[in-house]
């Protein structure tokens, strides 16, 4: 696998309802999303399409709950998959550390050895030691593609525990702050360029939690088809750095989800 330690190559929505979720996004985000043909599993690849040349780039996938998962607690979520040279050495260290194990390692056959974890505040993520040569293009690290992660951010109850925690385990280092209130700061972290950034939570977050922010071409015409097709926005529109919008939303199932994009109008 081409791409490095600690870096973001996946990304996973697990949902009560796969074919509502498929509907969602391939409206909101302009996805193209078909069955992974894998056996005897709901695993559907998500296609990021390129708006001037129609290329498919694969970025993440969306599966369904089980009874089982949803009787023990599993709610619809995002989750990121971060690569590691490793993964069992990176599961002991993590264990090690205080995080947990949720799914210990396990090999997908022609994919790859993963395991899910989640840090000493709670946060679910997978690691990944892929099998393949070519770098995932999934968080677009390099420029902006649409349809792609544009950022990481980590929504913490213990910003300087949690940037520890990951700085050590996953090579990561801070790349400046800016104030966001009573928040405190908002902290950019870098590896192999911006990745995305570290904030505390807000009371109001039931639990801490990764944002993936994914990139459309028009944002207030994504509101605009979220809200048309059964989904919320929590937050939202906000004027970022370099005049950007984000917004952070709640899809038809559930799933809380981000989104970043140029105002048109």
């Amino acid at each position: 696998m081409a791409n490095k330690h600690g870096e973001f190559i996946w990304y996973e929505l697990c949902t009560t309802d796969a074919d509502g979720a498929q509907r969602f996004y391939s409206d909101v985000l302009g996805w193209e999303i078909a069955d992974s043909q894998m056996p005897d599993m709901d695993y559907r690849i998500v296609h990021a399409i390129d708006g001037a040349s129609g290329a498919r780039e694969p970025i993440g996938a969306l599966m369904p709950l089980t009874e089982e998962m949803t009787a023990a607690g599993a709610r619809p979520v995002w989750l990121g998959y971060i690569a590691v040279d490793d993964v069992d050495a990176s599961v002991a260290s993590i264990s090690a550390r205080g995080g947990s194990v949720h799914m210990p390692p396990t090999d997908i056959p022609e994919v790859g050895r993963i395991a899910m974890v989640t840090d000493p505040q709670g946060t679910p993520f997978y690691l990944m030691k892929g099998i393949h040569d070519t770098s995932s293009l999934a968080f677009a690290y390099d420029q902006p593609r649409l349809g792609h992660c544009a950022w990481n951010e980590l929504m913490t109850s213990d910003p300087e525990a949690a940037k520890a925690f990951y700085f050590d385990e996953f090579g990561w280092t801070k790349d400046g702050e800016m104030p966001i209130g009573p928040l405190g700061m908002y902290e950019f972290i870098r590896h192999n360029g911006l990745i995305g950034a570290i904030m505390r939570k807000p009371d109001e977050a039931p639990a801490p939690l990764w944002n993936y922010y994914f990139r459309v071409a028009d944002i207030d015409a994504a509101i605009a088809t979220i809200g048309a097709s059964g989904g919320s926005v929590l937050q939202g529109p906000d004027e970022i750095p370099g005049g950007e919008f984000t917004i952070i939303g709640l899809d038809p199932q559930g799933a809380p989800f981000a989104l970043v994009g140029a105002r048109k109008a």
